[in-house]
């Protein structure tokens, strides 16, 4: 977005589809990012000057000189900078319109909803460790190939299966970060489903009887490309959740560079690889609760396949929205900076579609 598109007649129509001029002034002043104009005379103009700095490369007195010489605003970097640090729940809000507009589609069938994180670096932090990044944690709703859930944290916290509130009969979609019994039991309980990839020693593998399932010796006696076979997750309290797993082998030449990226990552760390480590890099393990007789293992694995759509759109996020680290070290500068690019994808990922091309 350039700043000539945030004065021209672009800019009104980018207004409509946040919902119009009424919904967005409410929002500023229910949020309190908008009480009293003091050099900005609405609230459409302050969302203006925020997606202009949070979206361009001038830098705050560069938006200031460009907003007096465009006449949408007179008002000095410091005054600005105090507007930016009470935008965040006002944007989080618009973002929750944006997002809550398309439900009536559920109608259709299940919900399909895919889980995952992405990740900027603070302001002046040059190393991952030391809570030096933002983590966006986002659901990702398949049909509609639109994000439908963003939540924004430091890296201290981690990827969660139960963060995103359960919409009743939906399936949620994960990676090996999101095998957590007791949090998959609250999606459970809500009346939602899961399928998630599986690592053999994250959780606790049981059988029916209740004792322990050796995952790794049941999938040496295997001779099928697909193996199923019902199993059960092992929680602190409660009884244990009945589950499905679904297991595809990899061909030999896959399974031989899973393999090697694992020893190659083991000797970087000085440690060492345990033989049940490999043995399970020979394998796709997933584990999901979706009934058997609606959803075969073979349309299992071909839902867990669609997860390299959220993906893609984190890259389009990254490199057509042009989301990067946020200049601002200060939390309430940092957030509005990423929200506002989620805003951006969220008003032309619909437009895109229409017209069969990628946002500019």
């Amino acid at each position: 977005m350039t700043h000539e598109s945030l004065v021209d007649d672009g800019w009104a129509e980018t207004i409509e589809l946040l919902g119009g001029e009424e919904l967005i002034t409410g929002s500023a002043r229910e949020t309190r990012a908008f009480l009293r104009p003091r050099g900005v005379r609405s609230a459409t103009d302050l969302l203006r000057l925020t997606l202009a700095y949070c979206l361009g490369k001038v830098g705050m007195r560069g938006v200031v000189a460009w907003a007096a010489a465009s006449g949408i605003a007179d008002i000095s970097d410091v005054a600005l900078l105090g507007r930016l640090r009470n935008a965040g729940p006002w944007l989080q809000q618009l973002i929750g319109y944006l997002l809550k507009r398309e439900e009536k589609g559920l109608a259709k069938g299940r919900l399909i909803r895919i889980l995952d994180a992405t990740a900027v670096a603070k302001a002046g932090v040059h190393e991952k460790k030391n809570n030096g990044l933002w983590r966006m944690h986002c659901a990702f709703e398949l049909e509609r190939e639109q994000f439908d859930f963003i939540e924004i944290t430091d890296q201290s916290e981690a990827e969660l299966i139960d963060r995103v509130p359960v919409i009743p009969g939906e399936i949620r979609i994960g990676d090996r970060a999101y095998l957590q019994a007791e949090r998959i039991a609250k999606v459970l309980a809500q009346g939602g489903d899961v399928l998630v990839r599986a690592a053999w020693k994250n959780v606790r593998w049981l059988d029916a009887s209740g004792t322990a399932f050796d995952l790794i010796g049941h999938l040496k006696s295997c001779r099928e490309e697909v193996i199923e076979t019902p199993v059960w997750l092992g929680l602190k309290k409660g009884d244990p959740l009945k589950m499905r797993l679904i297991a595809l082998r990899k061909s030999e030449a896959a399974a031989q560079e899973a393999r090697r990226k694992i020893n190659k990552e083991a000797k970087a760390k000085g440690t060492q690889v345990r033989q049940e480590t490999l043995i399970a890099a020979g394998f796709v393990i997933l584990v999901t609760s979706l009934d058997q007789d609606e959803f075969d293992a073979d349309t299992v694995l071909k839902l867990y396949r669609m997860r390299w759509r959220i993906e893609l759109a984190f890259k389009r996020l990254k490199s057509l929205i042009g989301l990067r680290a946020p200049p601002a070290k200060d939390p309430r500068i940092a957030k509005p900076w990423i929200l506002a690019h989620f805003l951006i994808a969220l008003v032309t990922e619909p437009l895109s579609q229409e017209f069969g091309v990628s946002p500019p």
